[in-house]
């Protein structure tokens, strides 16, 4: 068995997924971990499957015969872990160049952004744009935990940063 990620794009509606997972299920698929989301009436989805690699070409033909779905992929391999998993919420008034802000901040304190979660909304009592992120973070060390909250309030007064006990 080999694992792929592939992603996957196509014009939102009903039945949708279900079309996905016959297809990988006929093509002795094993589905391991999916993010699916709808987004100005597009699916987008990210998956990570198992494939007998004697399957894999024709599993990639019967997903491109799928209406309107357009797909990439990669064959994945196994990484080394990070010693600690942080997850938070921020939130903040949104402006141009903010996930890329973020992103360099992590970057340069050497943390992966292992997952990112991003809305635009607007205050319901001011009407006041802003930006929320769900992220979860992978530590190589100990000591980046400090940082990280150092480091996205030096972002501006703005910024509203909690800590999630668990998985978001």
């Amino acid at each position: 068995m080999m694992r792929y990620l592939i992603t996957l794009q196509a014009p939102d509606r009903k039945g949708l997924v279900e079309q996905i997972a016959n297809v990988v299920s006929r093509h002795g698929g094993n589905w391991l971990d999916s993010e699916m989301r709808h987004i100005d009436g597009i699916f987008a989805a990210i998956l990570q499957l198992e494939v007998p690699a004697l399957k894999w070409d024709e599993l990639i033909d019967a997903l491109e015969c799928i209406d309107g779905l357009t797909l990439t992929f990669a064959k994945t391999t196994l990484s080394a872990k990070p010693i600690k998993h942080l997850h938070y919420n921020l939130v903040a008034y949104d402006r141009p160049g903010i996930v890329l802000h973020i992103s360099n901040k992590m970057n340069a304190l050497g943390v992966n952004i292992e997952q990112f979660s991003s809305q635009y909304e607007t205050a319901s009592h001011t009407g006041i744009a802003l930006f929320r992120a769900t992220m979860a973070l992978g530590l190589t060390d100990p000591s980046q935990e400090e940082q990280i909250t150092a480091s996205l309030y030096e972002m501006g007064d703005d910024v509203v940063l909690d800590k999630l006990s668990k998985s978001a």
